[in-house]
């Protein structure tokens, strides 16, 4: 998985957003459906491309002409364009203006996004927010160490925490994702992958143990989400039938540990620091 795609490929993702209203009522529902009277002549029809009903679009003439100090709208039986709508001269001057402060409320947007690119420290935290996957736990660390072999490499991830997680990936996706000592990466780990442990023990195949105390236990019948909060104050859910989470005697409070394979890691990598 990589989130370091041709900067050229990757869409410029819009961080700070925020709608153009006016007076409180005059957004961009009622403008396009100004626009779509003005292209149409038809109340049935604007209704339809602005995507609302014929009467909430009735409804939302008559407020604005109400409260508007002149009628912006005009409605006569047998018009040329099937509905005898049109916009008044104050109902154009009304989308004319909202078309230009549509204008300048993108540029404005456009610079304040430009200035949060250009600060890495909140550019970490907001790229962190907008990943998406269907893996129940996301971890986020610094790539400390790259010890390749033969076929796979073994990469070493520290979390903000201190604690440190061994992923496995194949050489070529080192490439790839354009891995580094000291570059920021998230690990994926899907819940049914992770064992949880109550006692100490010496030896297991698996490479990853996060020690930590259980917060949360839901039952579903059959199955159980155990929560495991790290020393860091992050959590860690695994998923264990309910049968072993009774008799592990798992509840809040005690302690345990979560265990899984450098194997059942999914490594991306976080894009490069200020890129869009």
């Amino acid at each position: 998985m990589s989130l370091t795609e041709n900067n050229q490929n990757i869409p410029e993702i819009p961080w700070l957003e925020g709608e153009l209203r006016l007076a409180g009522i005059l957004d961009k529902r009622m403008i396009a459906l100004l626009r779509a009277i003005e292209q149409s002549g038809s109340i049935n029809q604007a209704a339809k491309q602005a995507g609302l009903s014929y009467k909430g679009a009735w409804q939302m003439i008559e407020r604005a002409n109400n409260l508007a100090p002149k009628v912006l709208i005009a409605t006569a039986i047998g018009g040329s364009k099937g509905g005898g709508t049109t916009l008044t001269a104050a109902g154009l001057s009304l989308l004319n203006l909202f078309t230009r402060l549509e204008e300048q409320h993108r540029a404005f947007l456009r610079r304040l996004n430009q200035s949060l690119a250009a600060d890495p420290d909140l550019m970490l935290l907001l790229k962190r927010q907008v990943i998406k996957t269907s893996a129940r736990n996301q971890l986020f660390g610094t790539i400390t160490r790259i010890s390749p072999g033969s076929v796979n490499a073994e990469v070493f991830v520290t979390l903000k925490g201190g604690e440190q997680i061994v992923s496995s990936v194949n050489l070529s996706m080192l490439v790839t994702l354009n891995l580094s000592v000291g570059g920021d990466a998230v690990l994926l780990v899907n819940a049914p992958d992770i064992v949880v442990l109550r006692e100490d023990y010496c030896e297991l195949s698996a490479r990853n143990r996060l020690d930590g105390h259980v917060i949360r236990v839901q039952f579903d019948g059959v199955d159980s989400e155990v929560i495991i909060q790290l020393v860091s104050g992050e959590t860690i859910a695994a998923t264990v039938t309910q049968t072993s989470a009774e008799s592990l005697d798992l509840k809040p409070g005690c302690k345990a540990s979560a265990v899984f394979k450098s194997s059942a890691v999914i490594l991306a990598a976080l894009s490069a620091t200020g890129s869009s």
